[in-house]
């Protein structure tokens, strides 16, 4: 039997009591559908990667779209998933909250809202409005989804750590999980788990060289990897097609067998 959306988000807050854990960012039903077939316990919805399976660019994407997306992946696995809402589809707090309370009813396990918006990053007061109208919307439904509270400054400006920092602490009291991707040095992302804890840290893996163990050494309780997945399966289609042109079709050779597509994809029973 299915599980329940509320058997997922009790799970999801399990996984961020203790430990560390990967978090992939499916794009598509498929992509979600093998992830939980490779043994992953929580997925993680990715707003670029979406926009670009519908040929639109990050930030492209309305909210109607992205419901419909998340209602689907949510329907799809029984793992429970995680939003990329971005800065939660509104220009106003109250809106925030309506988003908030929508995204739960697709239903995800948990959340992220972005201090960012359409002209650049939100002032600290503006942000926690923002934050304070999520939090309750999602205590309203319950409380038992995650509320993830993302800091942007690094995205734009990587020397940008401390304040990161500064918004990550304003935001803990209202989340269960800070993240502020595009922290990349070892003795920052210390500083981020010291500073927000006890709650959790999200890092976004940036070096490919950085193991699962080093992020867990320094105390992350869960990485997600963004667009990164999307983009690596956009890079090998691009190589084989360019090959094609060419006159080659070696690049073909690298593909996932059908049959065994057809198993990951064959109905559950």
């Amino acid at each position: 039997m299915p599980k329940t959306a509320a058997e997922k988000r009790a799970a999801f807050r399990e996984l961020h009591r203790a430990g560390c854990f990967v978090l992939p960012n499916p794009w598509d039903i498929g992509s979600a559908r093998l992830f939980e077939r490779r043994g992953f316990a929580s997925l993680a919805s990715t707003s670029s990667g979406y926009a670009w399976t519908t040929g639109r660019p990050d930030y492209g994407v309305a909210r109607a779209d992205v419901l419909a997306h998340l209602t689907a992946l949510c329907a799809a696995v029984d793992l429970p998933v995680n939003a990329d809402y971005e800065a939660g589809f509104a220009l106003d707090a109250q809106g925030v909250g309506q988003s908030v309370r929508l995204a739960i009813e697709a239903g995800v396990a948990g959340l992220s809202i972005e201090d960012r918006g359409p002209d650049g990053l939100y002032d600290k007061a503006t942000a926690l409005e923002r934050l304070t109208e999520a939090r309750r919307a999602i205590d309203a439904a319950g409380g038992d989804a995650v509320l993830v509270a993302r800091a942007e400054a690094l995205l734009i400006d990587p020397t940008q750590v401390s304040a990161a920092i500064d918004k990550l602490v304003a935001f803990a009291p209202l989340a269960d999980c800070l993240y502020a991707p595009g922290v990349r040095k070892a003795e920052d992302i210390r500083a981020m788990v010291t500073a927000v804890a006890p709650k959790p840290l999200n890092v976004l893996a940036m070096d490919p060289a950085m193991p699962v163990q080093a992020y867990a050494d320094l105390g992350v309780r869960r990485i997600s990897v963004g667009g990164s997945l999307a983009r690596v399966g956009w890079a090998a289609v691009s190589a084989a097609a360019a090959e094609m042109l060419k006159g080659s079709f070696a690049g073909l050779a690298s593909g996932t067998p059908g049959k065994e597509l057809n198993a990951i994809f064959a109905p559950r029973g």
